[in-house]
Parts: C-alpha cells; structure tokens; sequence
C-alpha cells in the first residue's frame, strides 16, 4: 500500500533534520534551514516532494497555530493598549508602502491598476517568519516586538479588503458598495463574538474542561476553539490567521492561557516547519539564476525602501532610535498573504507571469534574508546609534533631585529605574515608601506622559544610548537597576552603564538563567533571573513547612544565589541539612465545641494533655484575645481556639475530645 502523503512528510523531516542541525553547529536560526530544506527538496530543486499542495495545507495548520500562540500570550486590554500602533502605525506603513512602489513602478511603463496592485503584494510582511524569530528570541513584548506586531495585524487585516479592491481595479467586479458594506458587518460581527466568548463563555467553559483533569480533553478543546474561530473568520472573508489570533486571545481572558500554551506549543512547532519548508519550495532555482542579478538589486531596494518607510512609521509615532531602526529591519521582506493576493492578480489580469516569477523571487529571498538581518541588527543599530547624538530631556525627581541642566551638576547618590513595567513601578513605590531619590528611564511615550501627570520623576528616552545615561547622571548614582523585556538592549544598556561608571552598583532583572554569565561579564553587579527566584521561594517556603533552621535555610540560599544558580543546574552538591533528623512535627488550632466530655471546663493540669492525648498545649484564643502563657490552671471552655503541637494521629486524638 502506497502513502504518498507520509512519502512527502518522511522526506521532508528527514532532510528538515539534517539540514537545521547543520546550520545549529553554525549557529544559525532554524527557520532559515527549513527554508534551504524547500529550496533542496522542492519542484524547482530535487523534485522529491509528489504532493506540494497538501504540503500547503499543512503548512496552513503551522500558521493558524503560530498565530493562536501569538494571541494567548496578549490579552483584550493590551490589545486596545496597541490600537494606535495597529491602526495609526499599520495603516501608514501599507499607504506609504503602496503610495512608493505604485509610482516606481508607474514611471517603469506599467498602468496605474497594476503599480497599485504590485504596491499591495510588496506593502505586506511576513507574519509568520517574524513572530517565529521574535518569540525565539524572547523579543515580542520589546517595544520594536510590540510595534511589529501592531503592523502586522493591520496587514492581516487590510489583506481581505485588497482581496475585494482587486478585481474592482481589474474592472471585472460592479457591486463594489454591497461587498464593502457586507465585509463590515461580518467583520464587526466576529468581533462582538469575540468579546462575548473571551469574557463570559470561554473561561467558564475551560473551567469545567479543567476540573475534569483529563489533558487529553484539554488539548482537544483548546485546538477545537482555535480552528472553530479560525474558521468562522474565514468564512466570514478575513483570513485564517487572524481568526486563529483572536482564538488565543479568548483564551488569554482565561485563567488557562498559560497551560493551553504549553499543550499547543509541540504541535505549533512541528506545523509551522512545514509552512517555512513550503515557502522554500516556491523558489524557482532556474529563473533566479537567470535573472539573479536584477532579483538581487529588488531586493535591495525593498530592503532600504520597505525598511526605510517602516522606520518612518515607528519615528512618526515617537518611538526612540533604536526601535525606529529595529521595527525598519524585522519588517522589510515580502509577506506569506502577497503570495494568496498574487493568485488573485493573475486571475484578474494585474500580475503577468513573469513578473509574478520576479515577485516570488524577491519574496522568498526577503525571507531567507530575515533571520540573518534578525541575526546582525543588534549590532548594526549599536554602531548608528554610537554615531547619534540625540536630544536632551528634562524631568523633576522625586527626593528633591532633579535632572542635570545648564549650570547644575545634576542628582546625585540617586536610583535609577530603568523600564517602567511591574518590576519598575514596584521598585519606585519602595522608593517613595523609603524616601529614596530615584529617577525612571522608560520609553514608552505614553506610559511617560500619563506618569508624568501622576508626579513620577519620569524622563522619556533609549537606554541604549549614553547620552541619555549621562543626561540622568549614571555615574552618580549609586544604583541602577535595568528592568526591561529586551534583552539585547539589556546587553547593550549594562554595557554602556558601565563604560561611564565603573563604580556604580547594577541590578539587572533578566528571563532566565543562562543569560547571568554574560550579563556579569559586561559588568552587572547583581543579576536576579526570573525562573529561579521563583523556585527559591517555592523551596524556601517548602522547607520552612519542614522546620529547618532559619539560618540553615538563609545559607543555602546564599550558597545558591552566590553560585549563580548553578547549583540547581548541575550534580553539584547542596549543603549538608539537619531536616532528616525532624520528626513528625506539626502545628494545628482546633476549636473547642462539646459543651461537656473529658475535656471542656477542665484545666490543663486535670486533663494531663500530654499523658492522655501526646500533645503540647502552645496557646489558646479566647474571644480574641490570645493567651500565650500556658499555665497549669488554665482551662479549656467552649469556642476557644486551642494551638497544639505534636503528631498528626495524636492531634487527631485530641480533635476528637474536644468536637
């Protein structure tokens, strides 16, 4: 019996696996070996795939997934934070985008419908290669993440509306008004869904889901959910994508999120393979080497236009340099959706098969680029910015300290905060609670400006950059604490700190452990990773329970925090506790309410707690006041509260006596 689809799925992991092992040992990202594995094994390479297009729609299942992630890791209220960057942010970079390439390409000889229409395919980006290479690098909730983000739902969204504008602008469709109207409604219908679902129906239903305590059911349900939505948004006419993204954001509502994101990461990862594997595989081998060195100069013009005109976009909304620079080069390749609009081009008579050919070259080659350009961008937006010098800023602080001006020295012996999220805002009400002088970098305008109106001593302003450390007076301070989600910047930011002061102390808060050696080595004092502070306290309060020593407990700790958390990554042995030797030991408060029996109206001394039941009487809470002092003659009446210590079945004994 022959299965030509598991033939292809066999072949294509097979090849998948060797060609990304390859490109780890040079450390080079994984989408850009899935890309090469479509390339090798594609129509246009090897021919050693019998089925493309199923592989298609498996690839379709990768972005559905991608996006469902993408949208649990959000919620409805940082969605509405984002709506000036979706609808201000994406709708001037696709205008520009379209605006650009429609009159390049008009003054080259083509009609105004197909310049506009080729302005469509190359004003949207790619959603899935984008996200994918954010979330690996623990990049989505960076400022440059978030406004890529934003831009690119507003192209998933605009996609549909270029779909119906097309063949209006082929001249093969009338009832233009009846299609726009029915879209709207539609659309505004999803969305009503989606906020009833998120808010009342889904979090009860994952309830009663979660109460069953059958995983199997919740991965069944929670994949149900994102291909339902995914589907009705379909055939509502948006796409696939964005019904899977507002899927996850159901479930973000949820209490669930975080455990429907672990149950559906294994299957997102091996399906969006197949949609960067399908991807490769659309590039035609001959033609490119043909006309290799015009696909090349394309490419490099959409690479400084495209790039040049999302950093345009980002500047426009008062983004800092480095975001500007970064968003510019996360989004300047050709997207997956161009390649879906380019079929309805060619049906329509706006896309001629050669130039189609070009498209899907530059496209393709756009995306192989991506990983790379993510790979080097750190660096290149470090060497412009050394070679920047940005405007100053002034700002009150809190303690009687204030922003370096003309003729004044600037704060001193101060704490600066930098990045204002909950660790940030936590640090400053310690601050103020402390009466320290502290200052806050942040650069996110609009957390500034509602901040600054609230009296925080808040300065807008890159980290990144010296100029704005020296502006608060870094080298003055006595701590700096570096609070942020990016943890390039976090590189770059400790970096700089450092190489103005030698001096100052440097806490910087960081996602995970592997990341403290590299942060000490490039300056940090004190580098407090998330996953293991976590865990310490877990242990510390399990430990606690088990009754070891305050200062045996204290020493590991230390012994674990001075090792840099090693200690839990490796056989390294712990120190050496008196816990093994505790006995059975607990505490309980049980309420006396027999109004007689062997007990209740008796003292301590008649009763012989000891000898008859084998606990210790600690103290006792009598109408709420609390008798600590346990003398013989204190007796035991009706509704006290009685503390006893001893074993579980002794405490059971006396438990019994006294209800």
């Amino acid at each position: 019996m022959h299965f030509p689809l598991l033939q292809d799925i066999v072949v294509l992991m097979g090849f998948s696996v060797v060609v990304v092992l390859l490109l780890q040992r040079l450390r080079l990202p994984s989408v850009l070996g899935f890309l090469i594995t479509g390339i090798i094994i594609g129509p246009f390479g090897f021919g050693l795939i019998e089925n493309p297009h199923q592989i298609e729609l498996l690839s379709e299942i990768g972005v559905i997934l991608l996006m469902f992630v993408i949208g649990m890791e959000l919620s409805l209220k940082q969605l509405a934070s984002m709506k000036r960057t979706v609808f201000l942010g994406g709708f001037m970079q696709v205008a520009l985008s379209i605006a650009v390439t429609a009159f390049i390409f008009y003054v080259l000889g083509f009609s105004w419908n197909e310049s506009v229409f080729i302005g469509f395919l190359f004003s949207l980006s790619s959603t899935a290669i984008v996200l994918k290479i954010l979330y690996d690098r623990n990049e989505m909730t960076a400022p440059h993440g978030r406004m890529a983000l934003g831009i690119l739902i507003f192209q998933d969204l605009i996609v549909v509306p270029m779909m119906l504008v097309t063949p209006i602008m082929a001249g093969t469709s009338t009832n233009v008004l009846h299609e726009v109207l029915f879209l709207i409604l539609k659309s505004a219908l999803v969305l009503a869904l989606t906020y009833i679902g998120a808010k009342y129906i889904v979090p009860r239903g994952m309830h009663l889901i979660a109460r069953s305590r059958s995983k199997e059911l919740f991965l069944l349900a929670t994949i149900t959910l994102c291909f339902t939505v995914a589907f009705i948004t379909a055939a509502a006419g948006l796409s696939l994508a964005f019904g899977a993204f507002l899927a996850g954001l159901i479930i973000s509502e949820s209490d669930y999120s975080h455990q429907a994101t672990s149950t559906i990461l294994p299957f997102r990862e091996l399906f969006i393979s197949f949609f960067f594997i399908s991807i490769g595989m659309l590039l035609d081998l001959d033609f490119f080497m043909k006309n290799g060195w015009m696909i090349l100069l394309m490419v490099l013009i959409v690479f400084i236009v495209k790039g040049g005109l999302v950093s345009l976009t980002a500047a426009v909304l008062k983004y800092p340099l480095r975001t500007v620079l970064l968003t510019g080069m996360a989004l300047f390749q050709v997207g997956e959706f161009a390649f879906i609009l380019s079929r309805i081009g060619i049906e329509n008579g706006l896309l001629s098969p050669q130039m189609n050919q070009y498209f899907l070259s530059v496209s393709v080659f756009t995306m192989l680029l991506t990983p790379f350009i993510f790979l080097f961008s750190g660096k290149s937006v470090n060497f412009i910015l050394k070679r920047v010098s940005p405007g100053s800023a002034r700002v009150e602080m809190h303690g009687e300290v204030s922003l370096k001006g003309d003729g004044d020295e600037g704060p001193e012996d101060h704490l600066l905060i930098i990045g204002y999220g909950i660790n940030g805002t936590n640090l400053a009400r310690a601050a103020k609670y402390a009466d320290i002088p502290y200052m806050i970098l942040e650069l996110n305008a609009q957390v500034v400006k509602e901040e600054k109106a609230k009296g925080e001593p808040i300065i807008y302003g890159d980290a990144v950059q010296e100029h704005m450390l020296e502006a608060v007076n870094v080298q003055k301070a006595r701590v700096v604490v570096v609070a942020i989600s990016d943890p390039r910047a976090t590189k770059a930011i400790v970096s700089n700190i450092r190489h103005i002061s030698p001096s100052v102390h440097i806490v910087v808060r960081t996602r995970y452990v592997k990341e403290i050696e590299t942060l000490l080595s490039l300056g940090a004092d004190e580098v407090i990773p998330e996953e293991f502070e976590t865990s310490i306290e877990i242990f510390s309060r399990v430990l606690t329970n088990f009754l070891v020593p305050i200062d045996e407990l204290e020493t590991l700790i230390d012994s674990v925090r001075a090792d840099n958390y090693q200690v839990f990554q490796s056989r390294k042995r712990l120190p050496t506790f008196s816990s093994s030797t505790i006995p059975d030991f607990k505490i309980s408060c049980i309420r006396v309410m027999t109004e007689s029996g062997s007990v209740v109206g008796k003292t301590i001394e008649e009763i012989d707690v000891r000898k008859n039941f084998g606990v210790n009487v600690l103290a006792v809470s009598r109408k709420g006041e609390m008798i600590k002092t346990i003398l013989p003659n204190v007796k035991l009446l009706r509704e006290d509260l009685v503390f006893v210590s001893g074993d579980q079945e002794h405490i059971d004994s006396f438990y019994k006596a006294v209800t």
